[in-house]
């Protein structure tokens, strides 16, 4: 048996030797078929282990998986990638609920982040960002405002190596609102929609039931394949306090309703009980953070079938130098009362039985504390819950629990290849150690086996 080496993997960069030059030269060759042998798979659904595993992918996906080593490959599979993982663990790809990968690192503040620096610069950095995601074991993320579809279809097509992005494209904001970047006083034009419409701007403005109409058909007609809202005041945001729920009813059925007419479905910012309940009131589907969660707000949400996406890792990273510096004074006193409620909301959304998603919600450097959401949520609730939000239970909110989120047959070949196992301790993602070898579609897009 051979394990993967740098030199036997198909790489996302390496350059087409089959002398086939198309309208799109970057397209990868076609998959060499896959044969990993000798593993243990983590499965997440029932919380177990299976030992002696052998796991097949062809064509992007897995076709087959079982206790035992093949008795021999087949002539026309000559080409066959044939991998002793040695008893090392196979963990189904991970998804991240709640992402911001056009939220660059590289500046000093946050106003540079969003604002000051041109549309090309943010483009390369976000080509960091991705393929460090994507090496961290996140073959999937939900991206809650920034990312276009030019880019998701750079991912799709590996001219861009990173997760494979469900995305919002800009989150919907109202005048004044948790997306509306511009200064206080300023008197920046409120009919330029796009609040940082120069570039790389997370949020959009939009007022009145037209508007927030035109806009949810704006931006699923440029690729969104769900729709964000701010429904309440931001931790970052100096002109919306978190208590005021945002968007008058009429809006936001305007919203959802615009949403339901494409299949799809809205998702809401909202950290209080007074700005969730606003928010379910009214058709939304989902909740982003809800670090103020109560017992009776959560049952509603497991009534209403209404998912919790909690982002906890950005809140410490927020505190913790030198990113502290990104927050005023009244945002930093913000930031520390969602960060001691969120646990406690976390532990009561589990209880209650709300369905409850990954989410990291990073942005700029602290990109890098991705990971830190395992450790913290470790603190409350158990490794297989968590490694559920993070595969089985986040694959179900963005429609794919048919082919992501698990390593079985028909399933799309994302996996990640670890020497611990995370259902003993789902802390192991945050070491740098952990992950020996990322793939995603059957490719092997990292690797550090030999």
């Amino acid at each position: 048996m051979t394990c993967i080496t740098k030199a036997a993997i198909n790489h996302p960069a390496t350059s087409r030797t089959d002398g086939v030059v198309g309208d799109k030269p970057w397209l990868l060759p076609q998959h060499r078929p896959m044969c990993l042998v000798n593993a243990k798979v983590i499965d997440p659904v029932e919380g177990k282990v299976i030992e002696s595993a052998t796991v097949t992918a062809r064509n992007g996906r897995i076709t087959s998986m079982f206790i035992g080593s093949p008795n021999s490959i087949s002539s026309t599979e000559e080409d066959t990638l044939i991998v002793d993982l040695q008893g090392k663990y196979i963990c189904p790809g991970l998804i991240d609920g709640h992402v911001h990968i056009t939220a660059t690192p590289g500046e000093a503040d946050l106003k540079s982040t969003y604002k000051n620096i041109p549309a090309a610069t943010n483009n390369y950095r976000t080509i960091f960002l991705a393929r460090e995601m994507l090496r961290r074991g996140f073959t999937t993320a939900r991206d809650c405002g920034g990312a276009d579809g030019a880019l998701k279809e750079a991912i799709e097509e590996w001219l861009v190596v990173g997760p494979r992005l469900i995305i919002a494209g800009h989150a919907l904001s109202q005048t004044g609102g948790h997306g509306d970047q511009r200064a206080s006083f300023s008197d920046e034009d409120p009919t330029l929609k796009c609040c940082a419409g120069h570039r790389s701007g997370i949020g959009r403005l939009c007022d009145g039931p037209t508007e927030c109409t035109v806009a949810v058909r704006d931006e699923i007609r440029k690729g969104a394949d769900f729709i964000k809202i701010m429904g309440g005041g931001g931790i970052a945001s100096r002109l919306s306090n978190l208590a005021h729920p945002q968007f008058l009813p009429a809006e936001l059925e305007a919203i959802t309703a615009t949403a339901a007419s494409f299949d799809t479905y809205v998702t809401a910012h909202a950290y209080t009980v007074r700005a969730m309940r606003h928010m379910i009131a009214h058709g939304v589907k989902g909740i982003e953070h809800g670090n103020f969660l109560d017992r009776e707000t959560a049952q509603l949400m497991v009534e209403k079938g209404i998912w919790l996406t909690p982002t906890l890792a950005t809140h410490e990273a927020l505190a913790t130098p030198p990113y502290d510096r990104f927050l005023n004074e009244a945002c930093q006193a913000k930031n520390q009362a969602v960060m001691g409620s969120g646990l406690e909301a976390l532990k009561v959304a589990s209880e209650v039985g709300v369905q409850v998603c990954f989410g990291s919600d990073l942005i700029a450097g602290m990109h890098q504390f991705q990971r830190r959401e395992f450790a913290i949520r470790s603190q409350i609730l158990s490794a297989l819950s968590i490694l559920q939000s993070a595969t089985v239970t986040c694959a179900k909110m963005i429609g794919r629990e048919h082919e992501l989120g698990q390593i079985k047959e028909g399933f799309l070949a994302d996996m990640v290849i670890l020497d611990h196992n995370p259902l003993e301790d789902i802390t192991v993602f945050d070491s740098p150690d952990t992950v020996l070898a990322v793939v995603k579609e059957g490719h092997v897009a990292f690797s550090s086996l030999r």
